[in-house]
């Protein structure tokens, strides 16, 4: 799964990042429903962390509803997108949110974010 990139020094902590990459990789198409994700071992393993936090990670996604468990045969991604969906862009309006309030304290006008949102529509911003 090396499209899961851990940063140990981030803020965010170590089972949120892979909460967020499963969930991107679903949402990218890299996963696709009913797909199975790799055994808590194996991807312990593969990102040098403690089983014990990939079983979180595990654990809070089948919570949700964005995978679900079979015993004995591992976890598998939930062909519930819409749900997937929906955290995604709650996750997103409230990252904006901070960001828009960031800009408003820097002066940042309402012209400034509409020419952004309008070059990134038209696909000319990066």
């Amino acid at each position: 799964m090396s499209f899961i990139i851990v940063d140990v020094k981030s803020r965010v902590p170590i089972y949120e990042q892979i909460i967020n990459g499963i969930k991107d990789a679903v949402l990218s198409g890299i996963l696709t429903a009913d797909e199975a994700l790799p055994s808590v071992r194996s991807l312990a393993s593969e990102l040098a962390i403690n089983p014990n936090t990939i079983q979180k990670a595990y654990s809070e996604l089948e919570r949700s509803g964005i995978v679900y468990s079979v015993p004995g045969r591992g976890s598998f991604v939930s062909s519930n997108t819409a749900e997937i969906e929906r955290q995604h862009r709650e996750r997103v309006l409230s990252s904006l949110k901070e960001e828009l309030s960031d800009a408003i304290k820097l002066g940042i006008t309402i012209n400034d974010i509409q020419n952004i949102y309008n070059e990134l529509k038209e696909g000319k911003a990066k």
